[in-house]
């Protein structure tokens, strides 16, 4: 049986499922090597701006390692935040295959793309794209610079469309793209929590008939939520709310914003919410917002689109061109532009008729984005590459 190695830098709720199932298939023999270190189990996440401990299981189902991380300042945010002087070392011992890597970002995780490259096939994943804009001059270094880093992997399992245009810009060829969906454990949130979401509404004074706009996730300053702000206060459209759940950096500025309104009674905060009640979060509402200046991904589209709810982002969401489908699920905005946020929100709130079909909709349309796709993925390649 092949024998994988995956390098990653710690337990998330959204890779650790996809190790359990391989792990589970056992089509292919696999170990992960964290290479944050333990203390990553409960560090604090400048995103959130507090410590984050996770209540859903994370290092159950499969084999792993910590690796040490020797970094004076630990954490995936920064490429110094990854030093481990034995993972080379660790993965030897271990005498793999082939090796996955997830994201390259990270002095050890480059060193050991560097480190593998013609010793054993190297795999690659992440969900960088190209919607952000950058100088003439600093394309052309970035470009050089990217080519020269995945001129070392054999093959990439790309997360959609954007990603995928990503990789063919810096020198990989169709071939050695495989599509792995980005996923979010859809079972778990379409599972039936209505009775805590009807109680979520009643405690915010929310109407069986109101609609409901969500924002969840981190207010720091690229989520650009002080622009679902404005836009929600000069919208017209009555018995609509707007619920922001989460903590960051951002969060003085926008409770000031709110109270310097005149829909202090209709816009809602809640501190960050822990996975398991994620769901009810997304069940509650009627449309999810993520109107973000940069993101990569956006796997909260994923979970609310599981919810079956309607969806609203902006063109700089890597997601956008995958999952939403105007007029069929929801609509993309112009990012940055108030009056195309606006007139979205207006279109989308004038029936929540409308925003049920529109979530009915995102519910088929996340059905094949889940983790059996990413792991068959996974396993068709190696297979291919015996």
């Amino acid at each position: 049986m092949t024998k994988l190695a995956i390098i990653t830098t710690h337990p998330i709720q959204y890779y650790a499922p996809i190790f359990k199932l391989l792990h589970k298939r056992n089509v292919i023999n696999l170990k992960v090597f964290y290479t944050w270190g333990q203390t990553a189990t409960n560090s604090y996440d400048p995103g959130f701006n507090r410590k984050i401990t996770w209540d859903t299981p994370l290092l159950g189902g499969y084999p792993y390692e910590w690796v040490n991380n020797t970094s004076v300042n630990p954490g995936s945010h920064h490429f110094k935040g990854i030093i481990n002087p034995g993972l080379i070392a660790q993965v030897n011992n271990w005498q793999p295959d082939a090796v996955l890597i997830i994201g390259w970002a990270y002095h050890s995780h480059l060193r050991a793309l560097h480190y593998f490259k013609n010793k054993i096939p190297v795999y690659f994943r992440g969900d960088s794209t190209l919607l952000n804009k950058t100088s003439k001059i600093r394309d052309i270094i970035k470009s050089i610079f990217l080519r020269w880093v995945y001129n070392h992997i054999d093959h990439a399992f790309y997360v959609g469309s954007n990603n995928k245009d990503y990789y063919r810009k810096y020198g990989l060829k169709d071939k050695q793209l495989s599509f792995a969906p980005h996923a979010v454990d859809n079972d778990r949130f379409k599972m039936e929590r209505s009775a805590e979401a009807a109680q979520l509404r009643a405690s915010l004074k929310i109407n069986e008939e109101d609609i409901l706009i969500l924002f969840a996730g981190k207010f720091e300053p690229v989520k650009n939520i002080k622009l679902l702000l404005t836009a929600f206060i000069k919208l017209n459209t009555p018995n609509v709310h707007l619920l922001l759940t989460g903590n960051g950096i951002d969060e003085p500025l926008l409770k000031e914003q709110v109270a310097e309104s005149n829909k202090t009674d209709k816009i809602h905060f809640l501190d960050f919410k822990n996975q398991n009640y994620m769901p009810v979060l997304y069940q509650a509402s009627d449309l999810f917002c993520l109107p973000s200046k940069s993101e990569s991904w956006g796997l909260s589209v994923n979970e609310a689109m599981a919810c079956k709810k309607a969806i609203l982002v902006s063109d700089k969401c890597g997601c956008a061109i995958d999952l939403v489908r105007e007029e069929e699920n929801g609509a993309i905005f112009k990012s940055g532009s108030l009056d195309d946020l606006m007139s979205c929100l207006t279109k989308l709130t004038k029936s929540k008729n409308l925003l049920t079909d529109y979530g009915n909709a995102s519910g088929s349309i996340i059905k094949p984005w889940n983790f059996l796709n990413i792991a068959k993925a996974i396993e068709n390649k190696l297979a291919d590459a015996r």
